[in-house]
């Protein structure tokens, strides 16, 4: 089973695969406008507004305790498998998981999620791609390894890539706004999202090219690899042009996913001047990621890449960076280059006492904790100590602990209940 990324959810159970509005129902209606009118209580429940204000202070880099975030990811198909479903149609099946999903959430992980009674429809944009495409080889089990053929084999076969074209289907889209507003709309809020592309130019060339070849090329032939990451870049910018030129860009300021973890929730975005009718970058939070470069120094990873991605970064109101990579030796290169960075991703392979020494209270500590301690096992005593370490280390930062990345919970979904349980004990005995 698959994940498909949510605005606001993160990485969540795909169950529409891509399946356009079908019909609804009468019977199949009511169990969908029921759970509807529960995720509407919750999201009226005072705590929901109590949360919300702790994430506002948060990310203006105000004093609060550290807050939770747990997104189950991978194993969200552990904890409400496709089959525990109603609704018949693939469309309206996602909405009825995903309903189910905040009510599982407010019932069962205690944590600094806010509830939102808002439903979003997301704006279909169609990319045609650089001509050439990677061929994935998987395992035969759902969640096994997989490996790649990347298409550029030749370093001449970089002739072979075209220019990207991009195509926004409105009418999709609107028939999708359509259908859930007459099914839901006068229940709960629906709108379209457009997300902002986040600049991975180095994810995009590791597929065309193969991660173990981008290694030697940055040796054997930097100038060609200048050439590949410009194209990349400049396809990214194209796209991202269009959506903000066009007003197809939505806001991501309050409940959004908005990086590898972090949610948006902030009273400086939209900037001041903003026209509510055309969204601009300057209004966004941006977000850059380089995990490809684990093992690469800050000299190599600014010229190769985040040159390449600050004409994106330099244009957006906050910016947050990184996810699985650790930055140990490079906070300095992304506070001297990156403006108005507000989160920093501390991955469970980074130094914490340099990320705590290094981000202090000038930017977000986005601890995201080992997602390995919830599978294969569960030594609670282990876990205590582990976030124990951080969080007293940490002590003083602006700090939030973001579980993710969660591939497998073994079956067990009190796991992630009592993590998030352990972590909030933790975090109340620091404090």
């Amino acid at each position: 089973m698959t994940t498909v990324l949510h605005p606001t959810a993160g990485y969540i159970l795909d169950v529409a695969r891509g399946a356009e509005p079908g019909s609804l129902e009468g019977t199949q209606r009511s169990v969908l406008r029921r759970l509807a009118d529960r995720v509407l209580e919750i999201s009226q429940q005072p705590e929901q507004s109590e949360k919300r204000d702790l994430w506002y202070r948060h990310n203006r880099l105000e004093s609060t305790r550290p807050l939770v975030l747990v997104f189950p990811e991978d194993s969200w198909e552990e904890i409400i498998p496709e089959n525990q479903l109603q609704l018949q149609h693939p469309f309206w099946r996602q909405i009825e998981w995903y309903l189910r999903h905040l009510v599982y959430r407010s019932e069962r992980i205690l944590d600094d999620f806010v509830i939102e009674p808002t439903l979003f429809v997301e704006r279909v944009v169609r990319s045609s791609g650089f001509g050439l495409q990677p061929e994935f080889h998987r395992g035969a089990q759902p969640k096994s390894s997989y490996v790649w053929d990347p298409p550029l084999v030749d370093p001449s076969d970089i002739s072979r890539l075209s220019v990207p074209t991009v195509e926004v289907d409105e009418t999709a889209t609107q028939r999708c706004y359509d259908a859930v507003g007459s099914a839901l709309g006068d229940m709960l809020p629906v709108e379209i999202n457009c997300r902002l592309p986040h600049a991975n130019m180095i994810g995009e060339a590791c597929l065309l090219r193969g991660i173990d070849r981008f290694m030697l090329d940055m040796y054997d032939r930097p100038s060609w690899l200048h050439e590949l990451m410009t194209l990349i870049a400049n396809a990214t910018m194209a796209l991202v042009g269009h959506l903000e030129g066009e007003g197809y860009l939505t806001l991501n300021n309050r409940g959004h996913y908005t990086d590898s973890g972090g949610v948006g929730w902030s009273d400086e975005l939209p900037r001041p001047g903003s026209n509510a009718n055309l969204v601009r970058l300057e209004d966004l939070w941006g977000f850059g990621v380089a995990q490809e470069l684990v093992l690469v120094g800050p000299q190599q990873h600014e010229e190769l890449v985040l040159n390449y991605q600050l004409p994106l970064l330099e244009r957006c109101g906050l910016n947050a960076y990184g996810c699985c990579e650790p930055y140990t030796t490079k906070f300095d290169m992304l506070f001297d280059r990156i403006p108005r960075l507000r989160r920093v991703s501390v991955s469970p392979w980074c130094d914490v006492e340099v990320a705590a020494e290094k981000l202090g209270r000038r930017c977000i500590y986005s601890w995201k904790p080992n997602p390995a301690m919830v599978a294969g096992g569960f030594d609670r005593s282990a876990i205590r100590a582990y976030l124990r370490e951080t969080l007293e280390i940490a002590h003083g930062c602006v700090l939030e602990l973001v579980h993710k990345d969660t591939f497998t919970i073994d079956g067990e979904p009190a796991r992630l209940e009592e993590w998030a349980r352990i972590a909030r004990e933790e975090i109340d005995r620091v404090a």
